[in-house]
């Protein structure tokens, strides 16, 4: 019997996602994330009201560099899920379906999210 080479569907290295794509799966990567960053909020909750010396044991974990980059990232994960959920509300009300418009969106999420990052940060390092 013959074999026929029938030609492959489009793969992920060869097939580019659109825009709206790559920020919907990070939406739902940042949801998970949040997920798993507020049980270990909740573990360090119960993990300091055990005593003086807990709380001492993890405000130096805390203080830790990749502990310290953690908590940014898992910061920038809650404003850009905020910031793509405040889109999803537009959808929910019938707009913003334009292709540009769409994209308009996308951009002005990703730079909202880093602003609101970025002052949260100002707020917390110099004490504003």
């Amino acid at each position: 019997m013959k074999q026929r080479k029938r030609p492959l569907s489009p793969h992920l290295q060869v097939y580019r996602l659109p825009l709206t794509a790559v920020v919907s799966v990070t939406h739902r990567m940042t949801g998970v994330l949040l997920a798993a960053g507020l049980i270990l909020f909740v573990m360090s909750l119960a993990i300091i009201q055990d005593g003086n010396s807990s709380f001492n044991a993890m405000q130096q974990f805390i203080q830790q560099p990749f502990a310290k980059t953690a908590l940014w990232l898992m910061v920038y994960a809650l404003f850009f899920h905020l910031c793509h959920g405040v889109r999803h509300l537009i959808w929910d009300a019938g707009e913003g379906y334009d292709k540009l418009l769409m994209n308009y969106y996308i951009i002005l999420e990703l730079f909202a999210s880093i602003a609101m990052t970025f002052i949260s940060f100002l707020f917390v390092n110099l004490g504003i």
